[in-house]
């Protein structure tokens, strides 16, 4: 099977509020801060919002929830409303938006589906705590994980994601180049300039060899990886870099190690 290509998207080509980027399992939409205006999201699934500079106001039904700068939220499933302070956008995380995947900046990527790609099912898990209200993380009380001081964890019930933060260049003798059988990999540029990348692995057939890609990427962009590429980003040039790395299903492998922070909060989903 010829592999697919990595694809860089920005959200700055989308043709509608909010702008949304699709993997073949999740949406990421991205909400623009105006004055007084309340922008909604509706998922059959939990959502993650990732407030990463501004903080904000989400509410669900009646009840409003401050929501303080440099923070991910957790919310249940069903409508939720985010006000922000601004000037930074915010961006929403969700495996439950379904129609708005058709609207998507990349849409025309998925029209034939990536057979390699695990879905999200029944046998990801939830608890009923989970399901019943908020949860603020702001991302500088969430710890890093034991030998490992760039990255922090969390999940909800059927995705997870790597919070990526480091000041200046990344070290070029140190990066982490690696691959994923069956699931995609979206890194989610919030600040600072990247180059990622990606190296499709030599098969007998030659035919099906391609180049490695160097893919430049600023803030404000998602690449989606697919299946079977190696890969690893390089953060360039001086200043703050922030990369949010999702996946979905979430990452048992993570949580396996104990790196994922808010883990306990969720259990094992009974069968129906």
């Amino acid at each position: 099977m010829t592999l697919r290509p990595a694809n860089l998207s920005l959200f700055a080509q989308a043709q509608q509020s909010p702008a949304v980027i699709r993997g073949q399992n999740f949406t990421v939409h991205r909400f623009d801060p105006a004055p007084g205006q309340t922008s909604a999201i509706t998922s059959a699934e939990e959502v993650l919002f990732i407030l990463p500079g501004g903080g904000g106001t989400i509410r669900i039904g009646q009840a409003a929830h401050r929501v303080p700068p440099r923070s991910l939220v957790i919310a249940p499933q069903g409508t939720t409303e985010l006000e922000l302070d601004g000037p930074e956008p915010a961006y929403a995380l969700t495996t439950g938006a379904g129609p708005d995947r058709s609207h998507a900046v990349n849409a025309a990527d998925y029209a034939t589906p990536d057979a390699r790609v695990r879905p999200v099912s029944a046998s990801s898990a939830t608890s009923g705590e989970s399901q019943t209200g908020l949860r603020i993380y702001p991302i500088d009380e969430v710890p890093f994980p034991e030998g490992n001081p760039r990255l922090k964890f969390l999940r909800t019930a059927t995705m997870s994601v790597n919070w990526v933060e480091y000041d200046g260049p990344r070290n070029r003798q140190k990066l982490s180049p690696h691959a994923h059988t069956d699931f995609e990999q979206g890194s989610l540029a919030i600040a600072g300039t990247f180059i990622h990348h990606i190296r499709t692995p030599w098969g007998p057939d030659a035919d099906t060899w391609r180049e490695d890609q160097h893919i430049d990427a600023g803030a404000d962009s998602l690449l989606i990886i697919p299946p079977e590429l190696v890969h690893t980003t390089e953060g360039v040039g001086e200043g703050k870099h922030i990369l949010i790395d999702i996946f979905a299903p979430a990452r048992e492998d993570f949580i396996a190690k104990g790196w994922v922070h808010n883990a306990d909060d969720y259990a094992p989903r009974e069968p129906a």
